[in-house]
């Protein structure tokens, strides 16, 4: 008699101002379906009591990150999932824990390879909602003359912008607890080029086709530079885990599956 292949333990990443409470659909759809779930407050998110502005390096504001991928046994694996500038910290494990990630997967999600090491990395990684006019709101906790240390989008354009396809209720939840995320940090996320542990982890990315911040056009742009193993496509805004859990799961099944089917044959 054949074992059945242990299910793999997807572990996920939110973007900025987000939390775990991001992928509470998504939790509870994979835990009923027999997968071992784990969802990640960093620094300053979430119910992490840390104050944003006070996060001033990249390091730092992975720490949780960093801290649960330590704690695993040698042998032990972990499908790592980041949804928008989740990919940053998605990237930045793949960097110095290649062993214990069995595959990488993008969400809507900032996809460098090094980070922002140079203006044209911003280009392409930062979204672009200029069109919008003044989408954000800034504390400047080093002072009026330094940059930002913390941002948050206005509530007035978190529907229009992100949640444009998700439901009112899903919205409503957002809006209440949505922090002000920390940008001086995410600013200093560059990943040496010498180190390419990186290269050892597949990637996959799942692109949104209705997102009104990290719009399709700019996820192309990403995925030609670093091109994943697959590229999926979802209808969605933003964030599938509200506007399409179902179908996100699917994928990120799929996913899994198709790279652990190429490594076995």
């Amino acid at each position: 008699m054949l074992l059945a292949e242990k299910k793999p333990h997807f572990v996920f990443i939110h973007g900025v101002g987000g939390g775990s409470w991001c992928w509470y659909k998504i939790k509870c759809l994979m835990h009923n379906s027999g997968y071992t779930v784990t969802c990640l407050d960093l620094k300053g998110a979430g119910i992490n009591p840390s104050d944003p502005n006070e996060i001033l390096s990249f390091d730092d504001y992975n720490k949780p990150l960093f801290d649960f991928l330590s704690s695993l046994p040698d042998h032990e694996q972990v499908v790592l999932v980041g949804h928008s500038a989740g990919g940053l910290s998605v990237t930045d494990a793949s960097h110095r824990f290649p062993k214990k990630i069995s595959l990488a997967v993008y969400i809507a999600a900032t996809m460098l390879k090094h980070g922002f090491l140079t203006q044209q990395d911003v280009k392409d990684g930062v979204p672009d909602v200029s069109e919008h006019g003044d989408v954000y709101d800034y504390e400047f906790r080093l002072g009026p003359d330094q940059p930002p240390t913390s941002v948050i989008m206005k509530n007035e354009l978190q529907r229009k912008i992100i949640y444009n396809r998700s439901p009112l209720e899903d919205f409503t939840l957002a809006t209440m607890l949505l922090r002000p995320g920390p940008v001086y940090a995410l600013q200093s996320a560059k990943f040496k080029e010498e180190n390419e542990g990186v290269e050892k982890v597949p990637h996959v990315y799942i692109k949104t086709m209705y997102d009104q911040l990290m719009k399709p056009e700019q996820q192309d742009i990403m995925i030609a530079k670093w091109p994943p193993v697959n590229v999926y496509v979802i209808e969605s805004d933003h964030s599938p885990n509200f506007s399409n859990p179902f179908v996100l799961c699917g994928l990120l099944v799929n996913a899994y599956a198709s790279i652990s089917h190429t490594r076995t044959c």
